[in-house]
């Protein structure tokens, strides 16, 4: 059975997650990984899910304030050998919880086309492509996805 367990970024199972998470982008963004890297500094997140299955990390994430009334979605991450169990779906759907109880009407995020299985899960959950917005504004190997939450 998988805990979902909410915290903070100096969650120590967040941070080897989080360790593991970039070493898997700077493979998959090759060339543009310094330019993504700079966006993804997890320090000050103060909200942060863990899910664990026992007491295994097993997948996390993490939610920013964008804008007033909209979260974006961050450090997004399950391990290879834990994927295909719902994992990500649950820390997702825990997020989107967490955001509305802050009032958040919406969550927006980014991910890049060469991470297909997360490209997946944002469209099994509900989220819809949306113009790039930000600073991935015109960047082509960029897709971002917001869900209006209800």
């Amino acid at each position: 059975m998988i805990q979902i367990t909410r915290t903070d970024a100096a969650n120590e199972d967040f941070r080897t997650m989080v360790a593991a998470l970039d070493l898997d982008l700077a493979i998959r963004d090759g060339d543009e990984h310094a330019f993504f890297a700079q966006y993804n500094k997890s320090d000050h997140i103060k909200h942060v899910v863990v899910a664990y299955a026992g007491n295994e990390p097993v997948g996390c994430g993490a939610i920013k304030e964008y804008t007033a009334g909209t979260m974006e979605i961050k450090r997004m991450y399950v391990p290879p050998e834990r994927r295909g169990q719902g994992i990500a779906s649950l820390v997702l759907a825990e997020l989107e919880l967490w955001a509305r109880e802050m009032n958040t009407m919406a969550c927006i995020l980014e991910t890049g086309v060469k991470q297909p299985e997360a490209i997946r899960l944002y469209q099994k959950n509900q989220y819809t492509v949306i113009p790039n917005y930000g600073q991935y504004a015109g960047v082509e190997s960029s897709v971002c996805f917001e869900k209006v939450l209800g």
